[in-house]
């Protein structure tokens, strides 16, 4: 390979396949049948002779490079209609938002990291693809009780998936953790996500007694964490989406508390832009449709301490136990 040539334009990428990711059809193609395995893990395979694909990626793997892990924090650029992602300095990929197509090289090792690729580069693919494929993609975790979602939207540290651990615990089934993505298809918004395990912060060892006497051995974004996968854990299967019911933003607080109060349309739509990336005016205008039915939603703000299993059990019993609660009902 030429210098000049670092994506390696003319290599042979045979290995295609094609599979489902958030009710899209995805085409791949690459060298590497580890890379492939990698993509079984987070998406559904679909036979070749599928419909169209909604976006397409050619990775193409470098087996003389044998960069080995840990990687660095990867990073993103993007102009007008490009969109760059780094993972360090010799595996990168390039997504055109207007053709949904995105181009990479990776080293070998990074290729078989199928972890990787499960918790950080296919999670980041989809989030730059959201707004051109028409997903909205929300930062919340998702559970679900017979195919029902209620989504916990908050910022790092406000307990999304502390709540969605103790959610399990109490009978749901968990579908994302920290994110979440919606489409709309038949006037329902679906609610998708990734089988990536679900992350805990060190001091969650408080509140369950399956980590407590475990160490945090797995490091993510320089910080100690837990990954655990409660759906294995409690034997229970786990559908790729579920239609959306409700919104809870959390608020953390100190003090111990369950205090529910509605929300206003205009701020539950401010908070959910916030974390939007810029888009394209027809993915915008898409993503806008998709909004105004979230918007219709029960849409709650939760403010909380205390006991994330007596929480989760005040939140079962407000809102999916009856009814009245799941559509219109609540306690403040």
């Amino acid at each position: 390979m030429s210098p000049g040539d670092f994506l390696h334009k003319d290599a042979e990428t045979r290995l295609c396949e094609r599979y489902t990711v958030a009710g899209l059809v995805c085409s791949l193609a690459t060298n590497s049948e580890e890379l492939l395995e990698a993509a079984r893990e987070s998406f559904l395979p679909l036979p070749l002779p599928a419909v169209a694909a909604d976006f397409s990626i050619r990775f193409w793997v470098d087996h003389s490079d044998r960069a080995q892990p840990p990687w660095p924090k990867p990073y993103l650029r993007g102009f007008d209609h490009l969109v760059f992602a780094g993972f360090d300095d010799r595996s990168s990929m390039l997504a055109d938002l207007r053709t949904r197509r995105v181009i990479g090289r990776f080293s070998a090792g990074m290729a078989a990291d199928s972890t990787y690729w499960r918790m950080v580069i296919f999670p980041m693919l989809l989030s730059v693809l959201a707004g051109s494929v028409g997903l909205v993609e929300l930062h919340a975790s998702c559970v679900a009780r017979d195919q029902e979602g209620l989504v916990l939207i908050g910022p790092s540290r406000s307990g999304k998936s502390t709540l969605a651990l103790a959610l399990a615990e109490a009978g749901l089934t968990l579908f994302s953790d920290d994110r979440t993505f919606c489409s709309l298809k038949q006037g329902k918004i679906t609610a998708w996500g990734m089988p990536r395990p679900l992350k805990l912060r060190h001091e969650a060892a408080v509140w369950f007694e399956d980590l407590r006497y475990r160490e945090p051995t797995d490091v993510q974004s320089g910080e100690r964490v837990f990954h655990c996968e409660p759906n294995r854990q409690f034997g229970r299967q786990r559908f790729p989406g579920c239609e959306l019911r409700l919104l809870v933003f959390l608020e953390r607080q100190q003090s111990s508390a369950f205090c529910l109060t509605p929300m206003k349309p205009s701020a539950v739509r401010s908070r959910i832009e916030l974390d939007l990336m810029a888009e394209a005016c027809d993915a915008a205008q898409r993503q806008a449709e998709t909004i105004d039915h979230l918007l219709a939603l029960p849409c709650w703000r939760l403010r909380y301490g205390g006991t994330p299993q007596v929480i989760a059990e005040q939140i079962c019993a407000t809102f999916l136990n009856n009814s009245a609660g799941r559509s219109s009902g609540g306690t403040t």
